[in-house]
Formats: structure tokens, C-alpha cells, sequence
């Protein structure tokens, strides 16, 4: 790190002053980040900070790294403190739900991959799996979503009681499971297509369809329909 502090920068060199001069989209990463947390401490800028922050995933570097830090790992870090690491969640979030919201205007629950497209940005991040329930009316139209389980790092129990009970709950005449893999590769296991049609089964009998059982992956998805496995 440099230490050295953001007053002693020329002043088109300065986050504020040269996002004035020149517009914000000259600004690199860090000096966005840094514009954002306006300060630093004592000993680190808020450049320096910046910084430590794109560099603080073992992996995925940049801002990108934002959406794989939690809390506990952002209090880690020298210079943040919780207030901080709040703002630092909340960019991760807002820009989650920007993206999410691009898919709003044109989705069609009909169609797997603008399912998947729609929820890509709130799941490929995650590092545990989770498990959500769709609900259709008999117009299939979308009346609910759910979150049905979350588990571990390559696992997540579908409870077949749950479900059902938040599909008649809501009234529900068909549901569409969602789920994500952290590994990044949507291919379902033996497992998850195993319990898939236990579910399908059981809905069967309830006069609840299970329209299809999506997994998402790190930017493309399995569709149980369309591979024919439900």
C-alpha cells in the first residue's frame, strides 16, 4: 500500500475532483469504491482501502468480488469497520437488483431460460445452495415465491411437506422449483433428479403439478423439462 493520503494527490487526481473534471465513468474501480467510502482511517486512504477490498476474495478479484464477501469477512478487513461493510453490502445488493430488473418487463414464467435469467443475478453469487418454490395460478400466472431450504456449500433438502403446504397456501395449481448450484455447473445429480420426481409424484396426487425443476449454474441452467428428466 502507498499510505499516502487523498489530499496530498494532485487534485485531478482525486476521486470527487477528477469524477467533476472528467465524469465518473473515467473513474477506475478503486476510485470508485473510494468515492463511495469517502474516507479511510488514520493509516490506509480510502484509495488504499478501495483497494484491499477488490483485492479481499481469494478468488474473484474486482468488484465482482463484492457479491462473494459477507459480513464476517468484510469486518476482516483493516479499515472496515461495520458501517462500512454495510455500504459495501448494499452496492453488491443494489447491483443485483439492477441487473434482476432488467428481466422484469419481458419475462415470461413460461419459458425456462427467462426464469432462469430473471433470478441469475440473486443465486450465481451464493455459496450455499437454495431452494425456491414458484407458485401458479390455474392462469399460470405467478401468485407467489418462496424460499423452501437453504443447505450447504452441494446440498439442499427438499422437503416435499413444505412445499405443498405453501402451494395450498397460496392456492397454487402448479409450481416451479428453482434452485442453484455454488459449484457454477447446473447439471442436476442423481439426487436432485431422484427427488424432483418423488415431488412430481406427490403433487400428482394433490392435483398440484410441478411444472419444471430449474437449477442455475454461473450463467446458463438446466431445465428438467426441456432435458425430459420430469
Amino acid at each position: 500500500m502507498s499510505n499516502l493520503r487523498i489530499k496530498d494527490l494532485a487534485l485531478n487526481q482525486r476521486p470527487y475532483e477528477k469524477a467533476l473534471q472528467f465524469g465518473i465513468e473515467m473513474l477506475s474501480d478503486s476510485e470508485l469504491l473510494a468515492l463511495v467510502l469517502r474516507c479511510g482511517t488514520r493509516e490506509i486512504s480510502s484509495l488504499d482501502l478501495a483497494q484491499s477490498i477488490l483485492n479481499a476474495h481469494p478468488v474473484n478479484k474486482g468488484l465482482v468480488g463484492l457479491n462473494y464477501l459477507s459480513l464476517e469477512d468484510l469486518l476482516k478487513i483493516r479499515g472496515v469497520g461495520k458501517v462500512k461493510a454495510f455500504q459495501l453490502l448494499a452496492i453488491a445488493e443494489i447491483s443485483k437488483r439492477i441487473s434482476r430488473d432488467k428481466f422484469k418487463t419481458g419475462i415470461s414464467f413460461n419459458n425456462p431460460s427467462s426464469i432462469a435469467d430473471y433470478f441469475m443475478e440473486s443465486l450465481r453469487y451464493l455459496t450455499k445452495e437454495r431452494i425456491y418454490a414458484l407458485m401458479f395460478n390455474s392462469a399460470n400466472l405467478l401468485i407467489g415465491e418462496v424460499i423452501i431450504s437453504e443447505g450447504t456449500v452441494n446440498k439442499a433438502i427438499i422437503s416435499p411437506r413444505e412445499l405443498f403446504l405453501e402451494a395450498l397456501r397460496h392456492d397454487a395449481a402448479g409450481v416451479v422449483l428453482l434452485h442453484n448450484h455454488p459449484s457454477g455447473n447446473p447439471e442436476p445429480s442423481a439426487s436432485d433428479i431422484a427427488s424432483t420426481r418423488n415431488i412430481r409424484e406427490s403433487g400428482i396426487m394433490l392435483g398440484i403439478c410441478l411444472l419444471d425443476h430449474i437449477i442455475v449454474g454461473d450463467k446458463c441452467y438446466v431445465s428438467m423439462l426441456e432435458r425430459g428428466l420430469i
